[in-house]
């Protein structure tokens, strides 16, 4: 079984990345085999609704990563979705990945459903909930099993390019407790 880790922050010293590697690092030591692709350095265009992906298969938009990244979420079952929050959201590039991922599986065979996810959002005060929510939402539709944890899955961090991260105590337990939880929801499903 494969997690997939996306990290959408594009700040190199990034407390999101942190996050999600915090998360990824429970799913090895339980054995299952995991990447992280990091959206830094990544360009990912908009989706333009042009509704291609239904008639052809697959999105017709090129000369960007959608498609290198929209292969390694095909073949994983899990997958964590980390974002920081600026004003309030999921961040654009990121936002962007998901339309389009969405387009081109919704529209054909349909292969986010069926799989085991969740979200990771990171900000410095506020704009959590509506991050969080966007995400889950995302899963949602998709037909991702989102499993739980002892809080929502949200770090406190985000001095502008400074790792904080490590003042998160409860951030940090809570994804460690998300992960776990997340690796037993695949194990039953998968291994059967």
């Amino acid at each position: 079984m494969k997690v997939l880790g996306i990290a959408g922050s594009l700040r190199p010293k990034s407390n999101t990345l942190v996050y999600v590697e915090t998360a990824l690092g429970i799913f090895k030591d339980s054995g299952l085999e995991t990447t992280l692709i990091s959206l830094r350095g990544k360009e990912i265009k908009p989706c333009t609704g042009c509704y291609d992906c239904v008639k052809k298969g697959y999105c017709t938009i090129k000369g960007d990563d959608f498609d290198e990244i929209l292969d390694e979420i095909r073949v994983a079952e899990g997958l964590i979705l980390g974002s920081p929050v600026y004003l309030s959201s999921v961040v654009p590039q990121m936002m962007a990945l998901l339309a389009r991922a969405t387009f081109v599986a919704y529209w054909n065979d349909k292969f986010l459903s069926g799989k085991v996810g969740g979200p990771i959002t990171v900000a410095r005060r506020a704009g959590h909930n509506v991050a969080f929510s966007q995400l889950l939402l995302w899963f949602f539709i998709n037909g991702v099993t989102v499993p739980g944890s002892t809080y929502w899955n949200v770090g406190m961090a985000g001095a502008a390019g400074a790792r904080d991260v490590e003042n998160d105590q409860e951030g940090l337990d809570t994804v460690v407790n998300f992960a776990h939880n997340m690796t037993q929801v695949m194990k039953k499903i998968f291994a059967s």
